[in-house]
């Protein structure tokens, strides 16, 4: 293969740069056209448990900054993929046979562990949640009407995808850092219970201050820890 200069890698990577920018661009322009749809599904959860359900607008620019930020989600889970690929392309031809059958998986496992996990919350956790919190409204000993905020709620609803997509990322960090020699398998079996301490404190830190929310995120993540020591090499 022939060598490039310092110049032609530059030009390279101003020219995948440029691409990149202009996907992401573009899946701006789509995110705003879908927009109201993405609004539609993220709120499908809490209609589905709420029979007279409404949500308000508490600015006059609400509905502008809802569309600007569900049109900056899209750019950013669309364009992701595709400047993973590009920094794959440009990395790819430098490394050893061996260095690309480790970083490659990287590329693949990881956008499916993170869909895994908005799916999880999406259609596990949402449900579950919205009810509890609608009963526990509902059943106050004082006359209450309920209506969120549509900001605040598409934010904690995209915050929690995020949330869940991170979390479920665990079996790729422990799986890496295994064949790295960082960490071995005997070690993470010993200290499995420590593990399950800070899984707890992590879904108490990282999901609302309710008791359901937090069990929804420590027991996945624990099944995930027992079943990435599965494929940790000993």
């Amino acid at each position: 293969m022939k060598k490039m200069t310092i110049m032609q890698h530059f030009s390279e990577l101003r020219r995948r740069i440029l691409w990149t920018v202009l996907f992401f661009l573009i899946a701006f322009g789509l995110g705003w056209f879908v927009a109201p749809f993405i609004q539609e599904f993220l709120t499908a959860p809490l209609l589905s448990v709420w029979d007279d359900a409404q949500l308000i607008y508490t600015g006059i620019t609400d509905g502008l900054m809802i569309d600007l930020s569900l049109a900056m989600l899209v750019a950013i889970m669309f364009t992701t993929p595709f400047a993973l690929y590009q920094i794959w392309a440009f990395v790819a031809p430098g490394l050893h046979k061996n260095e690309r059958s480790f970083v490659l998986p990287i590329f693949i496992v990881s956008p499916v562990l993170f869909l895994c996990g908005a799916a999880f919350a999406f259609y596990v956790l949402f449900p579950t949640v919205f009810k509890f919190f609608i009963e526990l409204n509902e059943s106050a000993p004082v006359p209450a009407i309920i209506m969120p905020a549509a900001r605040d709620y598409l934010s904690f609803a995209i915050g929690m995808l995020k949330v869940f997509g991170i979390a479920f990322q665990l079996p790729l960090i422990m799986v890496l850092l295994n064949r790295a020699g960082i960490l071995s398998r005997a070690r993470v079996v010993a200290m499995r219970r420590y593990a399950i301490i800070v899984i707890v404190i992590a879904a108490a830190v990282l999901t609302p201050p309710d008791v359901v929310s937090q069990i929804l995120l420590a027991l996945p993540m624990w099944a995930l820890f027992e079943v990435s020591i599965l494929f940790m090499k000993k």
